[in-house]
């Protein structure tokens, strides 16, 4: 559980931020009223706090010191104030915050909680900033290590191409304009003949005086543009967590198109578009491919007797050990109800019959817990197993579901396979 520190000398408001911090997003809380004793934890526990909640006026430290305090310790740090007050904005922003959130109604609050989660999510994004300016590329990367993002750093167009060759993850690139040899529209024009807009993002800067150039950026495939010295560290901060927002907004979206809403599996559609690809391979003899029928065994009892809930439980744990015991290079796949289809590549004969009997095994000897582990269900599958590639993917899947049917006949809880052993 993350530790967030809370500084409010206001009681009733130290109390409300304190409950909903720890009730609706499960933070372990440490809430103190006065910089001393601020001051006096973090000389103990500095390391332990993911990020810190700071009041700007408080009884022993009236102009903001608590800030620096906090920002000094290199602890993430979010200013909450009902001072609206320029010079107390300019203030706020000249140390490394993350945000300065002014205390107006629970909207406030639910923006708060909605930061602590990014700060969470930026963990895992990946941000390049490429800059022939030694001083500009580190001053970019501060403010962004600040949001908690994962930064690699690039001093020309040629040495970002290399660096995105090495990690194809990343998310978002903050390129300059002019840079020798290759500038920042040709380092675009590269990036988009392999990185559409949508999967990565690229935000175009220049210096004083080259803004004129920003029409051309977006023309050659930037999504945005800004002006290093006129931009402020709140709006720098706005646009790229818009902008990764808007690349998870794409990222979902196009999961929710190939993935069962309920076990996160793909579906039915995907199943078929990319398992169409992996046939086509196998009949060209570049793999082998093995197509598994999986059903629950008897799971209407499971629904009439514990209610579609359960029943929900039940097709989430089952799913989940699937992927467990599959590899990433396997297709898993919930075909709809209780049923479900693998496509496997390269799996040595002699293996299959082990493998998806020990997957049997593993479901039949881990029941589900329902109604918070105060009841198990256990349940079991039958499983019919082909390598037969027949004359298209529809029929190896036929093939399959015939042998299911025979492990269904046969007495459930069996694997029934065509595998030359």
């Amino acid at each position: 559980m993350k530790k967030i520190l809370v500084v409010e000398d206001n009681r009733m408001m130290g109390v409300l931020v304190s409950k909903r911090l720890q009730q609706e997003a499960m933070y372990d809380v440490t809430w103190v009223q006065t910089m001393k004793d601020a001051v006096d934890l973090l000389q103990t526990e500095k390391d332990n706090f993911f990020a810190a909640l700071l009041d700007y006026n408080l009884p022993d430290a009236p102009k903001g010191e608590i800030v620096k305090e906090v920002v000094a310790r290199g602890i993430p740090a979010i200013v909450f104030s009902g001072l609206l007050d320029e010079e107390v904005r300019e203030h706020v922003w000249s140390y490394k915050v993350v945000d300065y959130v002014l205390k107006e109604d629970a909207q406030s609050l639910n923006y708060i909680l909605a930061l602590l989660k990014k700060l969470e999510q930026n963990k895992q994004v990946k941000i390049l900033v490429v800059d022939d300016s030694k001083f500009f590329v580190r001053f970019f990367v501060n403010l962004l290590k600040v949001q908690q993002y994962q930064t690699l750093t690039a001093n020309s167009g040629e040495e970002a191409l290399a660096v995105l060759e090495e990690h194809p993850d990343v998310k978002l690139v903050l390129t300059d304009y002019f840079m020798p040899k290759m500038d920042g529209l040709q380092l675009i024009q590269k990036i988009r003949k392999k990185h559409s807009r949508e999967e990565m993002v690229v935000i175009g800067m220049s210096s004083k005086g080259e803004q004129i150039i920003s029409a051309r950026f977006i023309k050659n495939g930037a999504n945005d543009f800004f002006v290093k010295q006129l931009t402020t560290t709140e709006e720098f901060y706005s646009r790229i967590a818009q902008h990764v927002e808007h690349l998870e907004y794409v990222r979902l979206i196009k999961e929710s198109a190939i993935k069962d809403f309920l076990t996160g599996l793909y579906n039915r559609r995907y199943f078929y578009d990319a398992g169409g690809g992996l046939y086509a391979n196998a009949k060209r003899d570049n793999v082998s491919l093995v197509c598994a029928m999986l059903d629950i065994d008897f799971f209407k009892k499971v629904n009439d007797t514990y209610g579609h809930d359960a029943g929900d439980e039940v097709l989430k744990h089952i799913a989940s050990s699937i992927q467990k015991r599959m590899r990433k290079t396997d297709i898993v796949a919930r075909l709809g109800g209780e049923e479900f289809c693998i496509l496997a590549v390269n799996m040595q004969d002699e293996a299959v019959d082990m493998i998806f009997d020990g997957l049997r095994q593993a479901i039949a000897s881990s029941p589900v817990t329902i109604n918070n582990g105060e009841d198990t269900i256990h349940v079991t599958l039958s499983i019919g197993v082909t390598t037969v590639l027949d004359e298209s993917l529809d029929e190896m899947v036929k093939k399959a579901d015939t042998l299911l049917y025979e492990a269904k006949e046969g007495g459930r809880n069996r694997i029934v396979s065509d595998c030359s052993v």
